[in-house]
């Protein structure tokens, strides 16, 4: 026993001394291991040009593992799905060079600027069309070099393999393929993808731009087609189609959406009839003007806010038929026809550009018919707002203010672009309307009230139901294809009295000729009857663009050839002018026939023509005028009288209403982006950890 005892205190005294960290000396810093060149085990990097990496990586992972559990090696081995094959695999293997870095000497070598920037330029709007940021560690100056700090290309294998298929056969170039439209329900978001992506892949002909924003913060996106997007150009058309302006009436939009994929391809594809609607017209596409309403719709389940004045429950056919206001939007808009029957028997009375009265803008108070009330709320409210006194935005619009966000964009939109020809989507009936849509009856019942362009609007409805395939064959049969649900070309007030709707305002401040198309009973068809829809009013779409080009068009100078903007257009027999457009082009719908034609200004004197149009035109007809200077003794006060009303009409929104509705699509805006995510953001969260929301474009 005592000689093991000895033993061990040998060993204890042989020992190296522990470390003890309260005694100097006895601790010395162990010798880190420097990192060394290793294996790539990242399944999706292991074709890249070199066999070697390091860890930590150009990011900081500190092993392999740490990188393969990220989000960022899970997009690139995603993402040839996410992008539908486009940049692949130059997207993953310049992911790969920064996660996975060469590795040559125990040295990190650093993949080039040159070839990121390449990358960037080709592939960037593959991810902006699925609303997805450019990655961060794809950022071309933070992690990558230039050749003179010594770098190497990551996608030199790619090229290799591309010169080896290049030199084995010519492959011919590949005809532009027809992409097939899904007839299903697209969300919200899933439409401005689906135009954004329409825009990109045929950029020459159309492009995206936003006329404003829902009351929630939702974009209002129109996609455009014409030879030169962005561009009015002289004498070509501009016409317009506007869908679910009832968020609930959700068939119009879809058609919409579909109509923009097929005028992309089949341009693309060659069809001559396409090629040359697109070269001559201007076409603007609304999909959704109430896209609040629709997402509620869409959801099948009711907000707080889409409820009744009394606050009762709208039943499960009307949620989201309003906006987020609980207004209804083909009830908003100026109601200008009651004026132009209170004026009807005035001398020389005028339809046509009509302004906007103020009380408006103000006057609409939800709930409040007392005219002591509306006169407290002008002697309160206007003179603080004279004052630009800072005013809480949910106090002011609570105030009583109930133009809806939409209505103003849309108001604006019409405004800001000389449109000649519209129509707008509805369902509940098979059916097209126009105007006028309020009763001229004293007690306002249904009656037939028809505009001086009465002619003009049932030569337009026809030229749509007549194209319908089911439309055209139930009017001629009987009128009638349901009880509830008819099948009829009516006018609007003949068929349902309404006041501020939309296409009187189009008739009756602009020069915009619109009607309403009723696609159905069906608010929602099942989706394996959206392809069934999309046939019945093909041709209808495409025929009344046609229509655009109906009548006259022209321009109006002076003596020295210079278009003179502002000027009217008059037709004998019609109470209802046109305007010229900014360079003095303008375009007028007219029926068949003889017509005499005015044109007068300003300050210049009369010019008339007398003008047959035939029963069958390719195309407008082309009338110019030359407008002489007036002496300045020359009776032109009726004339003189009718120009200066139109300064009354230039003054829109004399209030500032459009700042506080900014302000108000600002401040709702982040209520959209939390409730609102991309379709891929699921999956990318599912992981756990961080949110990554770099990879959100807002961010």
């Amino acid at each position: 026993m005592l000689l093991v005892l000895l033993q061990m205190l040998v060993l204890v005294c042989g020992a190296q001394p522990r470390c003890d960290p309260q005694m100097r000396g006895m601790c010395k810093p162990g010798v880190e291991e420097k990192p060394k060149c290793t294996d790539i085990l990242l399944s999706y990097c292991d074709d890249m040009p070199y066999t070697s990496t390091m860890f930590p990586n150009i990011l900081g992972h500190n092993t392999h593992k740490d990188a393969e559990t990220g989000v960022e090696y899970l997009l690139i081995s995603v993402v040839e799905s996410l992008l539908g094959g486009q940049c692949n695999p130059e997207i993953r293997m310049l992911g790969c060079s920064v996660l996975a870095p060469r590795c040559e000497g125990n040295k990190v070598l650093r993949p080039c600027r040159s070839s990121c920037e390449a990358v960037h330029k080709k592939c960037s709007h593959a991810f902006e069309r699925i609303e997805m940021a450019w990655p961060y560690f794809l950022d071309c100056d933070r992690f990558f070099v230039s050749e003179q700090e010594g770098c190497y290309d990551p996608l030199d294998g790619l090229k290799e393999q591309e010169d080896e298929a290049a030199q084995a056969m010519e492959v011919p170039e590949p005809e532009q393929a027809a992409e097939p439209i899904q007839f299903t329900y697209h969300s919200n978001s899933q439409m401005i993808g689906i135009l954004k992506k329409t825009e990109d892949r045929c950029s020459e002909i159309s492009r995206t731009y936003s006329i404003g924003r829902s009351t929630e913060g939702r974009e209002l996106l129109v996609i455009e087609f014409s030879n030169s997007p962005g561009e009015h150009q002289l004498l070509k058309p501009e016409m317009k189609f506007i869908g679910n302006m009832h968020g609930n009436e959700a068939l119009g939009g879809q058609l919409l959406i579909y109509l923009a994929q097929y005028l992309c391809s089949e341009y693309l594809q060659g069809n001559d009839h396409i090629q040359t609607l697109i070269n001559n017209t201007r076409i603007h596409i609304l999909p959704s003007m109430n896209p609040d309403g629709y997402e509620v719709a869409t959801s099948g389940v009711g907000d707080s806010n889409y409820s009744d004045e009394e606050g009762n429950r709208y039943d499960s056919r009307n949620i989201g038929r309003n906006n987020a206001q609980n207004i209804d939007l083909n009830r908003n808009f100026p109601d200008l026809t009651t004026i132009i029957y209170r004026r009807r028997r005035q001398k020389g009375f005028r339809t046509d550009h009509v302004p906007i009265p103020n009380n408006y803008w103000f006057g609409k108070v939800q709930n409040d018919s007392s005219q002591s009330k509306r006169q407290t709320y002008y002697k309160i409210f206007l003179p603080l707002l004279n004052k630009q006194t800072d005013l809480n935005l949910s106090d002011s619009l609570n105030a009583g203010i109930q133009v809806a966000p939409e209505t103003y964009a849309v108001m604006k939109w019409i405004r800001s672009i000389p449109f000649v020809l519209s129509a707008s989507f509805h369902v509940g009936n098979l059916m097209v309307s126009y105007p006028y849509d309020l009763s001229k009856h004293p007690q306002g019942e249904n009656m037939f009230s028809p505009t001086p362009d009465d002619k003009v609007f049932k030569l337009l409805a026809r030229t749509y139901a007549d194209s319908h395939k089911k439309m055209s064959k139930e009017i001629s049969q009987s009128g009638s294809s349901h009880a509830d649900c008819q099948s009829t070309v009516i006018n609007g007030a003949q068929w349902s009295s309404i006041a501020g709707g939309m296409q009187d305002f189009n008739y009756l401040h602009t020069n915009c000729f619109e009607v309403t198309v009723g696609l159905g009973c069906d608010k929602f068809p099942p989706e394996e009857e959206l392809f069934l829809s999309w046939q019945d009013n093909q041709e209808a779409l495409i025929t009344f663009i046609e229509a655009a080009h109906r009548g006259i068009k022209g321009m109006v100078k002076d003596e020295e050839g210079k278009g003179i903007k502002g000027a009217r257009i008059s037709v004998r027999g019609i109470r209802h002018d046109i305007t010229t457009a900014e360079n003095g082009d303008y375009w007028r719908l007219l029926t068949p026939g003889i017509h005499i034609v005015t044109a007068s200004a300003s300050g210049y004197t009369r010019a008339t023509k007398k003008v047959h149009l035939p029963a069958v035109m390719p195309t407008a007809g082309r009338v110019d005028f030359v407008l002489q200077k007036a002496p300045p003794d020359s009776d032109l006060q009726e004339g003189e009288n009718i120009f200066s009303s139109m300064s009354t009409y230039e003054r829109f929104d004399p209030y500032k209403q459009y700042t506080q509705y900014t302000m108000m699509a600002d401040l709702n805006q982040q209520r959209e982006e939390r409730a609102e995510k991309p379709w891929w953001w699921n999956y990318f969260v599912s992981i756990g950890g961080p949110a990554p929301t770099w990879l959100l474009k807002r961010n």
